[in-house]
């Protein structure tokens, strides 16, 4: 067999791989968020968001604040009990590549170079919550409403770095939201910036 047939056979191998170790981390994230409605209620919230920030009257958009902070309550709860029930997950299978590209099963071949999902999650949870239920009390809706989305667009991007790579990532955030990875990053809480550069960085 010469060299260009065995390349094409170790590319086909390669990827059947690679997407089979894609499949699993989807399969493993998507049955655990699946028993929650935090993708429902992250929706609700970026529109009511939207709106709030786009009323001229300063009554009515008094009202729709008001009116969403049920949905982060729920939002909030919901995020930690789904946080507490991933982190029971065995290690080995939460491991994400902190490689720009993914490499099918970089946590057996190249341990140094990956993070542990659950440990993200735990500084998205605590991100997320300190913006609802504390440090953000004495901000204005308008800035609190900023943070948050950027701490749920963070946690997004973890959510599809887990699944596929940081490219992917970055990419879909810039798709989806018109924001690349870098501004988000900036925008959270100081703290949550802290605790996730200190766990992603290469």
């Amino acid at each position: 067999m010469d060299f260009f047939a065995l390349s094409i056979l170790a590319a086909a191998v390669a990827y059947y791989f690679q997407r089979r170790d894609e499949h699993r981390r989807i399969l493993l994230l998507g049955t655990h968020l699946g028993q929650y409605q935090i993708e429902k209620l992250m929706e609700t919230l970026t529109e009511g968001y939207m709106r709030a920030l786009g009323e001229s009257n300063p009554e009515r958009q008094q009202q729709i604040w008001s009116m969403l902070t049920t949905t982060e309550a729920a939002l909030a709860e919901q995020f930690k009990r789904f946080v507490a029930d991933f982190s029971r997950l065995d290690a080995e299978t939460t491991r994400a590549s902190k490689l720009p590209l993914s490499i099918f099963y970089t946590g057996r071949w190249l341990p140094g170079s990956t993070f542990d999902f659950r440990q993200a999650l735990v500084v998205h949870a605590q991100g997320i919550c300190r913006v609802i239920e504390g440090d953000a009390q004495s901000a204005s809706p308008k800035e609190k409403a900023f943070t948050l989305l950027a701490e749920l667009f963070l946690m997004q991007h973890s959510c599809h770095w887990f699944c596929k790579s940081k490219t992917v990532a970055s990419t879909r955030l810039v798709l989806r939201h018109q924001t690349p990875y870098e501004k988000v990053l900036e925008s959270v809480a100081p703290a949550t910036r802290q605790a996730y550069n200190a766990l992603v960085a290469a």
